[in-house]
């Protein structure tokens, strides 16, 4: 593959699903297996959209680890020139509980260490770091080292170009304390063009839980635009030329709260790669979020450009 779209940097990982829904993990008998992680979902998101993308990570040394490298280039189409091996971490696991479907329980195993925190800027094509149109990664990234360093020198290398995006992902397992996440947070806005991130999330990276608020703190730091995700209210778009537009969502029976958000983010960067409006792209980031949410699994179940057109035009249709 040439000509990268979109690059996306952190984590991945094996997700097993638990095909039972609504008892506790210890009565799950059985599991499906796929592979997941943050950076991984955008990536095959965005992939499954029709576009050219690479995943910047690693994977252990392992049976887990050859399944997630075969599993992006045979079964997604996700360039896999940046995934690279640790020689003594394994792959991780992560459990989802499913006793409540629409607010998910994940159980992660990354002890001692995972691999994709071991990631260095020699893994990467610097080249490639510099002139892709769209650079995605998440606040996790940024927990440990070496991996926190590298983000650093990666943004470095950038210079702040369209479209730097940086998904506020507030994941308490990955941190030792939300005062530890807002600092490390704070130290690369300055370095981003477009922050997305749920109430949560924004409250931890500015301090606050309103999305106007939220966005306006974000555009306050440079940057040219800000998506606070509201859940059931629906999305706000913010850009610094003054544009302020409150998107509804679509509703939809919750089979799986998993894997939205990721389906939001590569509709996202499918509509930016597509020269449309911001508010465009998270429109159909909306509706890609919601059809993954009705199904089981998250990067099986990325939605096509079908899929999403549907249901915006089914929507449309009933309103």
């Amino acid at each position: 593959m040439s000509d990268l779209e979109l690059l996306t940097v952190g984590r991945v990982g094996v997700d097993l699903y638990a095909e039972q829904l609504g008892v506790p993990l210890a009565e799950v008998r059985t599991f499906r297996k796929s592979l997941g992680g943050t950076a991984t979902n955008v990536a095959v998101a965005c992939a499954r959209l029709g576009h050219r993308t690479a995943v910047f990570t690693r994977v252990g040394d392992d049976a887990f680890g050859r399944y997630i490298r075969n599993a992006l280039a045979d079964t997604f189409g996700v360039d896999t020139r940046f995934v690279g091996t640790d020689p003594s971490l394994r792959t991780p696991l992560a459990f989802a509980e499913l006793e409540t479907p629409e607010d998910p329980t994940i159980i992660f195993y990354r002890e001692p260490k995972a691999p994709d925190m071991n990631i260095v800027i020699d893994d990467v094509d610097v080249g490639v770091v510099r002139s892709v149109p769209i650079l995605w990664f998440p606040a996790a990234c940024l927990s440990q080292e070496p991996s926190r360093s590298t983000v650093h020198e990666l943004l470095g290398v950038r210079g702040r170009l369209t479209h730097t995006i940086f998904d506020l992902d507030w994941r308490p397992h990955f941190w030792s304390s939300p005062a530890a996440a807002t600092k490390e947070i704070d130290a690369v806005l300055d370095k981003v063009t477009l922050a997305i991130g749920n109430r949560t999330e924004c409250e931890i990276a500015v301090g606050s839980t309103d999305p106007e608020e939220a966005a306006e703190r974000l555009l306050a730091r440079g940057l040219s635009a800000a998506i606070v995700k509201m859940g059931g209210d629906g999305v706000l778009v913010a850009t610094a030329d003054g544009v302020r537009e409150r998107l509804a969502p679509f509703h939809v029976e919750v089979m799986c709260g998993l894997g939205a958000g990721d389906a939001f983010g590569g509709a996202v960067c499918h509509g930016l790669l597509s020269g449309w409006s911001l508010a465009d792209s998270a429109r159909a980031g909306n509706a890609a979020g919601a059809i993954v949410a009705s199904r089981l699994m998250c990067a099986d179940d990325m939605p096509t450009v079908d899929d999403i057109q549907a249901l915006m035009e089914t929507t449309h249709a009933a309103h």
